[in-house]
């Protein structure tokens, strides 16, 4: 019998990721594109610009079949992950009606004010590349939430004609919706010519972007928690109800039918902060990185690895963009002394990410009431050995590196091979398709010194807000 072939679609926040799987989680080949800086046509509105969500996957799809050396014909699903809290509006055809909006735009956390007459549908993210991949107007469940008129109990559009206007969506403005892992249609002619994928694939449906993640590192039980190390970073657990009144555990529909994904608070534009450090630093930072062998990120690496923790008291707060309800909030270091270098600056960022973490999944597990024994840690920040080990020693919990990175692709291949049979349930495709790659322990003496720090680090607000404020009104 032939290898069976898994496509695992993973459109984040930066780039389209397309990844094909063996039935063992093994990756086979992958194809990568980015996407373009964003368009900001005024104050808080963030769009990704021309049709770049489907460009971007037509080109790494092409790049990942280009790699594939197998037979089309034994893929057998194609799993479908992308951004949550985005929206798109598609004229009647189908096709954008105007930029489609990121999760960061204002304009995602209000209703809809049918501004645009050539608008006939509005849409998640999902639903239109499942529109343009199979033609259907289809999407999953798991990838609405926010401004949308959804009922998060019964897994549907609400019945209450009060959703619908409080959001400004008619019922005839949205797709129908399915569970993830179930079909949501097949590839087209068009889009196997556009994608490179086979023709007449199904195309299934997973959730959103976190929850995919989630599945894919395996992250399931009361006592495992999954931290992702993404452009917005955040922390989540598996969960039972869609719990009610919480202020620092926020439920999610899971990537499984039926459960729920505890969020904690995140951080915005978390990894993105390191990328703009890197960036600052230049051209010629990156030239001598190369005649080293490495990377940008390595060679930054390597000169925090000599920083002792805590960073010689410089101090990060990763408030690089701010929250809609607390404009006034700014990225703050402080702390500097004639001690500090790029390693130390680095360091401090990666301390920065673990400290705010360790407060975010704090908050939760103590609002729900369980003790956490172990992390994964998943993205493409869990590559630094370093940032494995801030982690550890923040949390004092051992840290999990899973063999495949790509947590989010992965979650969406063990969708589509739940949906195609190859594995009866989602907990026996985890079992066979996830993989433990190593684990960080803490060490003893940084842990005494982070529960030291702890307290200091997430006081500085309370003092740096009441200056951001007063500088809030002259420089904006």
């Amino acid at each position: 019998m032939s290898e069976k072939y898994i496509i695992g679609i993973d459109e984040g926040s930066q780039s389209a990721k397309i990844l094909i799987f063996d039935t063992k989680g093994n990756i086979v080949c992958e194809g990568k594109h980015p996407l373009k800086p964003y368009n900001l046509p005024g104050p808080e509105l963030v769009e990704h610009p021309d049709d770049d969500w489907w460009d971007a996957i037509c080109q790494a799809g092409k790049k990942c079949m280009a790699n594939f050396k197998g037979n089309k014909e034994d893929i057998v699903g194609i799993g479908l992950c992308t951004i949550r809290y985005c929206r798109a509006y598609l004229k009647e055809d189908g096709m954008l009606a105007q930029p489609a909006l990121s999760w960061m735009d204002i304009r995602v956390s209000k209703p809809y004010d049918f501004s645009n007459p050539d608008a006939k549908y509005v849409v998640a993210s999902s639903g239109y590349i499942t529109y343009r991949l199979t033609g259907e107007h289809k999407d999953t469940i798991g990838n609405y939430e926010g401004v949308w008129p959804i009922d998060i109990d019964n897994w549907k559009w609400s019945d209450d004609p009060e959703a619908y206007k409080n959001t400004g969506m008619p019922r005839e403005m949205l797709f129908d919706l399915v569970m993830p892992g179930d079909i949501l249609g097949y590839v087209t002619k068009e889009a196997a010519e556009a994608t490179g994928f086979p023709e007449g694939v199904p195309v299934v449906a997973t959730s959103n972007d976190k929850a995919v993640e989630g599945l894919g590192t395996g992250c399931m039980g009361e006592t495992t928690a999954c931290i992702s190390l993404g452009t917005y970073t955040a922390g989540m657990m598996e969960g039972k109800e869609n719990l009610k009144g919480t202020t620092a555990t926020w439920p999610k529909f899971s990537c499984v039918p039926n459960k729920y994904l505890y969020d904690t608070n995140g951080i915005r534009r978390g990894m993105w902060t390191v990328s703009w450090f890197r960036d600052i630093l230049g051209d010629g930072y990156k030239k001598e990185a190369e005649a080293q062998g490495m990377s940008a990120e390595e060679l930054l690496s390597k000169e925090a690895e000599a920083v002792p923790a805590g960073s010689n008291g410089l101090m990060t707060v990763l408030d690089w963009l701010a929250p809609v309800d607390a404009l006034y909030k700014k990225g703050v270091m402080i702390g500097f002394d004639g001690r500090h270098k790029r390693g130390h600056i680095y360091r401090s960022i990666l301390e920065a990410v673990a400290l705010t973490m360790k407060k975010h999944v704090t908050d939760m597990t103590n609002e729900i009431g369980v003790k956490l024994d172990k992390i994964i840690i998943t993205g493409g920040g869990s590559n630094s050995d370093l940032f494995m080990q801030i982690f550890a020693d923040v949390f004092n919990i051992p840290m999990v590196r899973n063999e495949v990175n790509g947590a989010a692709g992965l979650g969406s291949a063990i969708c589509a091979a739940v949906a195609a049979g190859v594995y009866k349930s989602f907990d026996e495709a985890v079992e066979n398709m996830v993989r433990i790659k190593d684990t960080f322990t803490p060490n003893p003496e940084a842990v005494a010194f982070y529960e030291k720090m702890y307290p200091v680090y997430t006081n500085i607000t309370k003092h740096t807000d009441e200056v951001l404020k007063e500088a809030y009104e002259l420089f904006n």
